[in-house]
């Protein structure tokens, strides 16, 4: 299937093009206060012993608008995951992280498919570092891992101003782990339900004796069972960097990443759930419709180089290049339905077997300068930046005979894996080619106009061209060129409530075809934001609540899927979509050792099918962390997490007849650590504590949810 399940491997082309690219804030010292000044000292010797040693310091992300601004200033919902809470919880991949994220939706349409939502779009933008192009797809193939990763930033909300595209759900920015001015590690092993094993490791040292260059190493392994019949994955994952000071005012950052992803039994596809008289069917939770023969298996390489130079005291200038490979190679079986399910003989679905290899190179280079400047006797903040970009894709097939066992009439489900035998794949053939380019010039300045009024203004012109190539003698050739509008105002009520606002224009190429396999026009429109943030008990805890409209022309909607002669694609439909809704978030600490993160998001969506337009959304969910260390043995921690939704529901691709429906739920999460040493802790965690079954999404009909689960880590710290 293309765009809806092979091809959906493609937004990694671009979404991840931006691996691995270090953003430095502003040196400081260990008070916090700016030493940029020092890059012009005529003291070198002390410079280099501090430019860097600083920057490593006091790195921030600036991922919602390239300005240093912290959370609370800046003019949008921010939401943040790190480090802590991810290990605490047990989340090692970015599919697990993301799900402990305020508003965000984490559909896992296949077994190797996953799509983010926010305030019920798909997110397809991605940053790394603050940098960043679009995920022009929205689908993630094969988890990540997120053992590289120091905190995960979601930008809820049309963001444009970066990506140079944006639609109204948001942005992910990815930020990576970096040198530390000291040597450190960290050993760990998991063992968990189903034959789960992992291992980790990060180990940080300076490189030089004034600490000038430092370089920092990580490593993770895993592999897994499944609850699914017949599932297993295994995961590898390596990431270097390398940063350090070139001459009194640069700084040069290398590094490497790279993962080899591996899933056998997997689904392409999911469940069919409608019966022959419209009635919805349950299945054990290990159902699967895989065969034997299935597997989808997938490579991740990414380097960059970056460097930053210090142009005086206020302005510096940064210039980085990002190269990524990325290759997977899928032997698939798909199971749906034309009319349902016989309840009786459980006949009625039908089989299509694929054979997809593919592969993607792509090249960013990115320039930017930033600083400060004095207007209105205030000093002010400014960016100045352009990238360009491109990616070349190519996607094959291997053509087999269609009468086949694998392309008629299954037994009746639940079958076992070896009821389908594999077909034989004649020679590779291409079946899609996929240039694409980007060229954007940006800005953005923050204007103080008095202690209490500030403004963020920016501007974003992008052109994107994008031209194909098929297997059927199709070709198109497309350039679109847009100038967007950012404006965001804060107001400081007192020195603990700020008031904000913000507006953005909508500009998102798409990347999904029509029945006839023709592409879609970017879609338009605008969104709005207006919110107050609020901070509690001396500054610890921060609270976000915010009220967000959004209106989008045009957007692209899967719809089913068309099977051809040898291969088969996903097609959409374009509609126009009105959302509205508020967000709560409070995010921090709320006692000496306890950490709190609680959300909660209603929304309303209005399209051709009125309120029900986009059904697979749901319309209101709520998480919550709530960790805390016992006051009276501090070497003990406990923790509790939960995920809530209303019901969704959503019709099969070709069953109309009835849709699917799942309703409101929730999952409970809980981990316990003991310090045995002061670098020796021992944690368990349980998943799904009430052992909830549920469908894991209706986006595009899925499968259901893993049990109750366990696992038992031991980390070592030196």
């Amino acid at each position: 299937m293309k765009n809806a399940s092979t091809r959906a491997a493609m937004p990694s082309a671009l979404a991840l093009a931006l691996l691995a690219t270090p953003v430095f804030a502003q040196t400081a010292d260990d008070t916090g206060t700016p030493l940029q000044a020092t890059a012009t000292s005529p003291q070198a010797r002390e410079l280099d012993a501090v430019l860097v040693v600083g920057q490593r310091a006091s790195r921030v992300s600036n991922g919602a608008t390239n300005l240093d601004l912290d959370i609370k200033e800046t003019p949008q919902s921010i939401s943040v995951v790190d480090q802590t809470q991810m290990q605490q919880f047990g989340a090692d991949s970015l599919d697990d992280a993301l799900r402990l994220a305020t508003g965000i939706q984490v559909e896992k349409v296949s077994t190797n498919q996953t799509q983010y939502l926010a305030r019920g779009f798909e997110i397809k933008n991605t940053q790394i570092d603050g940098v960043g192009l679009p995920n022009g797809w929205g689908v993630v193939t094969n988890a990540m891992d997120a053992f590289g990763f120091e905190k995960l930033e979601v930008i809820r909300g049309a963001n444009g101003l970066l990506t140079g595209v944006g639609n109204a759900s948001g942005t992910i920015n990815y930020v990576r782990k970096r040198p530390t001015n000291d040597t450190r590690g960290q050993l760990g092993v998991t063992f968990g339900s189903h034959g789960r094993r992992r291992f980790e490791a990060d180990y940080s040292t300076p490189l030089t004796e004034e600490g000038t260059w430092a370089g920092r190493i990580v490593a993770a392994r895993e592999d897994s069972d499944s609850y699914l019949r017949d599932f297993e994955s295994d995961r590898s994952y390596l990431y270097g960097v390398v940063d350090g000071q070139v001459g009194e005012n640069g700084t040069l950052a290398v590094g490497y990443a790279w993962q080899q992803a591996d899933t056998s039994g997997n689904m392409w596809g999911a469940l069919s759930f409608i019966d022959t008289q419209g009635r919805q069917l349950e299945w054990d939770r290990s159902a699967s419709t895989t065969q034997d023969w299935t597997y989808w298996n997938s490579t991740t390489q990414a380097g960059f180089v970056d460097y930053t130079h210090q142009l005086g005291a206020n302005w510096q200038a940064k210039v980085s290049y990002n190269y990524r490979l990325y290759e997977h190679d899928a032997q698939l079986f798909m199971a749906y339905s034309l009319f349902g399910i016989d309840p009786a003989t459980g006949t009625g679905l039908y089989g299509w077997a694929y054979k997809s290899p593919y592969q993607t190179k792509a090249h960013l280079g990115d320039l930017t300068l930033n600083g400060r400047f004095t207007l209105f006797g205030r000093e002010q903040e400014a960016m100045l930046g352009m990238s360009a970009a491109r990616s070349r894709g190519t996607d094959w097939y291997h053509p087999t005979d269609t009468t086949g066992p694998a392309f008629g009439a299954l037994p009746g489900f639940p079958y076992p894996g070896n009821a389908i035998g594999e077909p034989s794949w004649g020679e590779r053939r291409v079946y899609t080619t996929l240039n694409q380019r980007m060229t954007r010039v940006f800005g953005a300045t923050r204007i103080a106009f008095t202690d209490r009024f500030k403004s963020v203004l920016g501007f974003n012109w992008a052109q994107y061209q994008r031209d194909t190539t098929d297997n059927a003698g199709g070709a198109s050739d497309n350039t679109d060129r847009n100038l967007a509008p950012y404006a965001g105002i804060t107001f400081d009520f007192n020195d603990r409530v700020t008031g904000y606002a913000n507006y953005s224009y909508i500009f998102q190429p798409q990347d999904e075809v029509d029945y006839e396999r023709q592409y879609f026009d970017p879609s338009k429109g605008t969104n709005y934001e207006l919110g107050v943030k609020a901070e509690w008990l001396d500054r610890r805890l921060l609270t976000t609540l915010a009220w967000f409209s959004a209106k989008q022309a045009g957007l692209a909607t899967y719809v089913g899927t068309r099977f051809m002669d040898g291969y088969a694609y996903g097609y959409s439909r374009p509609v126009d979509i009105d959302s509205q809704g508020f967000e709560f978030e409070a995010s921090g600490r709320i006692g000496e050792h306890s950490d709190l993160l609680l959300g909660y998001t209603q929304l309303s969506m209005d399209g051709e099918d009125g309120r029900d337009t986009y059904r697979w959304v749901p319309r209101r969910t709520a998480n919550l962390l709530l960790s805390t260390r016992l006051p009276g043995n501090p070497a003990f921690s406990v923790g509790v997490g939960g995920r809530w939704q209303s019901r969704i529901s959503n019709f099969e691709s070709y069953v109309t007849s009835a849709p699917v429906r799942q309703g409101g739920y929730t999952l409970f999460n809980a981990f316990a650590a003991w310090d045995i040493a002061p670098d020796l802790t021992l944690r368990a965690n349980v998943n799904n504590i009430g052992d909830k079954k549920y469908i894991q999404s209706l986006y595009s009909v899925s499968y259901y949810g893993a049990p109750r689960e366990y696992a038992i880590s031991l980390d070592w710290r030196f």
